[in-house]
């Protein structure tokens, strides 16, 4: 019998860039624990950058991503709070073909257990841009950790129902969303 796509997973090609004005890559902990993590549940890192928080450089790394034609999704990390410096939410947003509110509702609502009301001062945000799935997560590495594995490794798993992102993504051949039923 063979097996429904669902039960199929689907490796996909991912991209990290971490936004940082003080970080490289020795010191690069949140960016690392994401590479760590999409390898670990099976993905390919296809590129990893790091850029100072400016918004003209995310917007130039972010759109080569999204005009190739091999990768499939972008985590970013860093640049989501509030200072002066803090800028990818505006680099990201205008790139952005949908937007998934849900992502930063649900990324904040678990902070709270974790780091309670400061969780207000992130800006966590996702979206699709060219069939191209995108996630902006704070810099921190545990901010990472919980979006990671509490929210996106399952939404980056073909097998997780009833719905995920990757059949949704460019060089995915997968139905949508199961039924709930």
């Amino acid at each position: 019998m063979a097996k429904s796509k669902t039960d199929i997973f689907v490796p996909l090609n991912l991209a990290v860039l971490t936004v940082s004005d003080s970080r490289n890559s020795a010191t690069d902990t949140s960016g690392q624990l994401l590479v760590e993590r999409l390898q670990g549940a099976g993905h390919t890192l296809s590129d990893k950058k790091i850029v100072i928080d400016d918004i003209y450089q995310i917007r130039a790394a972010l759109s080569q991503w999204i005009a190739s034609d091999d990768i499939q999704g972008v985590l970013i990390t860093g640049g989501t709070g509030f200072t002066s410096r803090d800028s990818t939410p505006e680099a990201v947003t205008p790139l952005l073909d949908k937007t998934v509110e849900g992502f930063g509702e649900l990324f904040r609502h678990i902070s709270h257990q974790q780091i309670g009301t400061s969780t207000i001062q992130s800006r966590a945000i996702a979206g699709m841009a060219n069939k191209v799935i995108i996630f902006c997560m704070p810099g921190s590495t545990n901010a990472c950790k919980t979006a990671w594995d509490d929210i996106i490794g399952q939404q980056l798993d073909s097998r997780h129902g009833p719905c995920n992102f990757v059949a949704q993504l460019k060089k995915v051949d997968l139905e949508n969303c199961q039924s709930r039923g």
